[in-house]
């Protein structure tokens, strides 16, 4: 007597994934949307798109224009000369526009270190949750929370000539003050070291957060085997925080790059061209000399170093991400 396999009436699913009556089986795929419900998806984003290009693009369609034209007060409203890489050829043969560029360079690169490090180093401080750390963090997001001009404002203040800084310095034996606003040597650097400090919070916010992703256990058996804080932060937090820092790094780059407030508050650029970087220069050409064209050119080169490091902070974010 032959025996039936209990699994005999049923037939192998045919390579294309169809069950052998034809029917697709339940939960392997799933239906694609119809191009009528695709199409009404669609429709929702043409008013945010339009927004988009009515307070963005368009603008920089203006702006990139402008950059090649001959565009002044007495012509502004008039029909706009164009003169094509004249505005690029007088900014290039400007003898501050190299100095203005060195100053840009060693202004985003005190902000971006100081902000990282100091970041970095804030988040490992407030990690633990402990009272002093909650209150450290707290008072972060209170510096980050301030508006740039107020912020600017009370540094202005502190690092003024009979501020509080000088005066303490005086107090404590100092002949005469420091000019941090003044003095052509420490102008940029001051306003650097300030811009710094306001970055320092977000920074430590987003290194906190991809520090929470530690297991205890790791940090026990780290003790255990008689690993020493220093320890800690450079086997343990630091490999945790590095896919943060990639990303980080580049928005404060960005940050630092196209930072106005602080300096338009503490220093107007000065003395002279001290602590003058490439999008204050911009103003200064465009609202202060009324030479639109030299700002629109000077502004769209700003605007192509922010993209270029934009497009590097879309990659690294979509790395992150696993989107191929």
């Amino acid at each position: 007597m032959t025996q039936t396999s209990p699994l005999a009436g049923l037939r192998s699913p045919r390579s294309d994934g169809s069950s052998p009556s034809g029917t697709r089986p339940t939960g392997t795929t799933r239906a694609r949307p119809s191009r009528r419900v695709r199409d009404g998806r669609l429709a929702f984003a043409v008013p945010a798109l339009a927004l988009l290009a009515a307070l963005s693009v368009w603008p920089l369609i203006v702006l990139g224009r402008m950059s090649v034209s001959a565009v002044s007060g007495a012509t502004l409203n008039r029909d706009w000369e164009f003169v094509g890489w004249g505005n690029y050829a007088r900014l290039f043969a400007d003898p501050d526009f190299a100095k203005v560029v060195l100053n840009t360079v060693a202004f985003v690169a005190v902000v971006t270190v100081l902000g990282m490090v100091g970041g970095f180093a804030a988040a490992v401080s407030v990690w633990s949750g402990t009272r002093g750390g909650s209150f450290l963090l707290g008072l972060m997001v209170f510096v980050w929370a301030l508006p740039p001009v107020i912020n600017g404002s009370i540094w202005k203040f502190l690092l003024a000539d009979h501020g509080l800084v000088n005066e303490s310095l005086r107090t404590l034996g100092a002949a005469a003050g420091v000019g941090f606003l003044y003095d052509p040597q420490l102008a940029l650097w001051s306003v650097a070291l300030v811009n710094a400090w306001a970055v320092i919070p977000f920074n430590a916010l987003i290194f906190k957060a991809s520090l929470m992703s530690v297991d205890d256990a790791v940090l026990e058996a780290a003790e255990v085997d008689g690993a020493r804080p220093r320890h800690r932060v450079r086997y343990i937090f630091l490999p945790h925080a590095r896919p943060a820092a990639t990303v980080l790094t580049v928005l404060t780059i960005v940050y630092a790059f196209r930072s106005f407030d602080f300096i338009y508050v503490m220093t107007a650029g000065g003395p002279g061209t001290a602590s003058t970087t490439l999008p204050y220069l911009a103003y200064v050409q465009a609202f202060q000399r009324l030479d639109y064209g030299a700002g629109a050119a000077t502004a769209l080169l700003s605007l192509v170093v922010v993209v270029v490091f934009a497009l590097v902070y879309a990659r690294d974010v979509r790395r992150n991400e696993g989107v191929v």
